[in-house]
């Protein structure tokens, strides 16, 4: 649950010095040391009046103050039970975001309880409304209703984690910063933050890119000529992979012969590194590097497309004129 940003002093020491005068209304209102103020602002002057229930302007000012001061106690008890639970390393970090969000509804569910009884008003009424308020949900708010459930479900499932590299079903691809109630954050390679409601993350296709462990496969498309040791290019295309610092061992590095082009013959290398995270164009652009190089040192040409044009002439035939007639 968000703070609004009027509850949040920049000094610790500012925090609770607001915390003590809000206690201290509060303390006096209920104590019955502001008796003048409570006599004017709860005379008849200032008094509403909704059927039998009467509402003067005291009520409403120690109202609020309640609320305000029971919201700051529960906002600052959420903090220090957030930064608990963040300290507890052996947690993974979808699982720490999800019990924050838990001891948070609770805090505050239980807090909206308190405030109501000391004000005064029946809970039973709330039974009223209760069908109304079903009502809403299934409407109005199911969308909500669906991306808060969609959340709590994906926190709880671990597929899905803080740092995490994703791609949506549309391409996007990019690293998880944050999962809220209703949606989650991406950050893309290019820094744009995309905010992707959960119900998506859970009704389409997500591809994972570190969900079990963070290595990644980079694929190299490469062609040789007809005229080149095809076997000589393929270990130096292997050995290329291999000299690369990034590559790991396991799995080891594959080059196949895919096909025979109409100009090249074709070969398909795949190597891994240790980090996708860390991206794959910088490895693969290496690693092209030192092929080029290879091929170039020991003379295996990468060729361009080619092709032969064959024409054929055509002999015309001859005229010859005789009187008057022609002859072919």
């Amino acid at each position: 649950m968000n703070i609004p940003n009027f509850m949040k002093p920049s000094s610790t020491t500012g925090k609770f010095l607001f915390l003590g005068l809000l206690s201290l209304f509060v303390y006096s209102i209920f104590f019955g040391h502001l008796q003048v103020l409570e006599s004017y602002l709860g005379s008849d002057e200032f008094t509403f009046k909704v059927g039998t229930y009467k509402l003067s302007l005291y009520s409403l000012f120690s109202s609020f103050l309640l609320v305000l001061t029971s919201i700051w106690i529960t906002a600052i008890i959420s903090s220090f039970i957030e930064n608990r639970i963040f300290k507890i390393r052996r947690m993974r970090n979808a699982t720490r975001v999800l019990f924050t969000k838990i001891a948070q509804m609770a805090l505050y569910f239980v807090a909206l309880l308190i405030v109501l009884r000391i004000i005064g008003i029946d809970l039973t009424v709330f039974s009223v409304f209760g069908g109304a308020i079903g009502i809403g949900l299934g409407f109005g708010l199911q969308k909500t209703a669906s991306n808060f459930v969609s959340g709590m479900i994906l926190l709880s499932e671990k597929t899905i984690d803080l740092g995490d590299l994703i791609e949506l079903g549309d391409g996007t691809m990019g690293f998880v910063r944050r999962i809220s109630a209703r949606y989650t954050l991406l950050e893309t390679f290019d820094s744009k933050e995309i905010i992707v409601p959960n119900e998506d993350m859970m009704t389409n296709k997500v591809v994972n890119y570190t969900l079990s462990n963070t290595a990644g496969r980079v694929d190299i498309e490469v062609g040789v000529s007809y005229g080149s040791d095809i076997n000589k290019a393929h270990g130096l295309i292997l050995e290329a992979a291999n000299e690369y610092p990034g590559t790991i061992k396991d799995p080891h590095p594959n080059c196949f012969l895919t096909s025979f082009g109409d100009s090249s013959v074709d070969f398909l290398l795949h190597f891994w590194v240790s980090d996708v995270k860390q991206g794959r164009f910088q490895p693969k652009s290496d690693v092209l590097f030192s092929i080029w190089q290879k091929f170039k040192d020991n003379g295996i040409e990468i060729p361009f497309p080619q092709r032969d044009l064959h024409l054929k002439t055509f002999q015309e035939p001859v005229t010859f004129i005789h009187a008057g007639k022609n002859e072919v």
